[in-house]
C-alpha cells in the first residue's frame, strides 16, 4: 500500500470507514464478521481507520477498538467528538464536553490516546479557537496525537489552524458531490494539510453500489427525498456511463475508478471508503494500482462538474457522516 501524508501524519493512501458497520445500513455487522474485515483491511495494507463516537452512538469505536487492540500501534486510530445524544442528538463542542468524551473514547476504543481527533460538525455556539485550543491541550497531555476538522468552511479551518495546526479535514467528496471543490481543497493545499473523502463512492447514485433508494429508508429532508434521489440518479447517469466506459476500457471496476479519480486529484487526498463486504473492501483497495490517463480524468471532471446540486449530500449530513 502506498503511503500519503496528512499534514505530519503518515496513512495508508486509502483508509476504511467504519461507520457502515454499525449504523446506516440496516442492523450493525455481526461482531466477528466486522472484526474480520478490519482485520482483512490491516493486512491488505490499511494503516488509517476512521470512526466516530455519533456511530451508533458508541458502538462503532467499541468495534473498531476491539479488532484495532492487538495492532493498535501499527495502525493510525481518527475519531470525532461534537455531539451529546441525551435527550436528543445536538451539536456540542463546548470544553468540558470535549475533554469527558475523550475519556469515554479512549476506554471504548481501548488505547491511551487517539491519532487523530475530529471535531465532527462545527458548534457555532461555541469559538473554533476555543476548540482548537482544547484540542491542544489534550495533546500536550498525550491523549491526542494530531487534529482534524470534519465538513468545516475554509474560514474556520483557517482560524482553527491559527490556534493548533490541522492535520486533515474531512468532508464529503466524490466524483458525484463535489460541491467542497472549489473552498476546501485550495485551503487544505495552501496550509499544508490533508484533505479525507467520506463517502467516496458516492451516495444517492454509485456505478459500484446500488442506489441509495435501495437501502435506505426515506428521509424527510427535501434532498434525502425519494423523488429528488430519483432526479440525482436521472441528472448523474451520463457520468456513471462515463465511469463505467472507463472501468470497461482499462479492466477494472467503476468504483476503482471513482477512487483512482479522487487519488489523482492531489497527493493530500485519502478517501476513506466502507464496505460490509470483504470482497468489495480488496476491490476498493486495490483503486490504488489503477492508473488513469489525463484524458480520462479530464472527461470525468467536466461531465461532473453540474453534479454539485444534483446528488443528495442533506441525508449524509443529518446521519452526521
Amino acid at each position: 500500500m502506498d503511503k500519503r501524508q496528512l499534514g505530519a501524519l503518515e496513512v495508508s493512501a486509502i483508509g476504511l470507514g467504519c461507520m457502515g458497520l454499525s449504523t446506516n445500513y440496516g442492523e450493525p455487522v455481526d461482531t466477528d464478521h466486522g472484526m474480520r474485515l478490519i482485520r482483512t483491511a490491516h493486512d491488505l495494507g490499511v494503516t488509517f481507520f476512521d470512526t466516530a463516537e455519533a456511530y451508533g452512538p458508541f458502538a462503532n469505536e467499541t468495534l473498531v477498538g476491539q479488532a484495532l487492540a492487538p495492532i493498535r500501534d501499527q495502525v493510525v486510530l481518527a475519531t470525532k467528538f461534537g455531539f451529546e445524544f441525551a435527550p436528543t442528538r445536538r451539536l456540542n463542542s463546548k470544553p468540558d464536553h470535549i475533554r469527558q468524551v475523550v475519556e469515554q473514547m479512549l476506554q471504548r476504543l481501548r488505547t491511551d490516546r487517539i491519532d487523530l481527533l475530529y471535531q465532527h460538525r462545527v458548534d457555532p455556539e461555541v469559538p473554533i479557537e476555543d476548540v482548537a485550543g482544547t484540542v491542544k491541550d489534550l495533546m500536550s497531555e498525550g491523549k491526542v496525537g494530531h487534529f482534524g476538522l470534519s465538513e468545516a468552511s475554509a474560514d474556520s479551518i483557517r482560524r482553527a489552524h491559527a490556534v493548533q495546526p490541522v492535520v486533515a479535514v474531512q468532508s464529503e467528496y466524490s466524483i458525484w458531490a463535489r460541491d467542497p471543490e472549489a473552498e476546501v481543497p485550495p485551503v487544505c493545499e495552501e496550509l499544508g494539510i490533508g484533505f479525507v473523502p467520506w463517502s467516496p463512492l458516492g451516495q444517492a447514485s454509485s456505478p459500484a453500489r446500488s442506489p441509495r433508494t435501495s437501502r435506505s429508508p426515506p428521509t424527510t429532508s427535501a434532498a434525502g427525498s425519494p423523488v429528488s434521489l430519483l432526479k440525482a440518479l436521472a441528472a448523474n447517469q451520463p457520468v456513471v456511463d462515463l465511469v463505467k466506459e472507463i472501468a470497461a476500457r482499462t479492466g477494472v471496476t467503476p468504483g476503482q475508478v471513482a477512487l483512482a479519480w479522487l487519488l489523482a486529484k492531489a497527493s493530500n487526498i485519502v478517501p476513506i471508503p466502507g464496505t460490509r463486504k470483504i470482497d468489495r473492501l480488496r476491490e476498493n483497495i486495490a483503486a490504488v494500482e489503477v492508473s488513469l490517463s489525463d484524458a480520462d480524468i479530464t472527461d470525468i471532471d467536466d461531465r461532473s462538474a453540474h453534479l454539485a446540486v444534483a446528488g443528495a449530500r442533506g441525508s449524509g449530513h443529518e446521519n452526521y457522516g
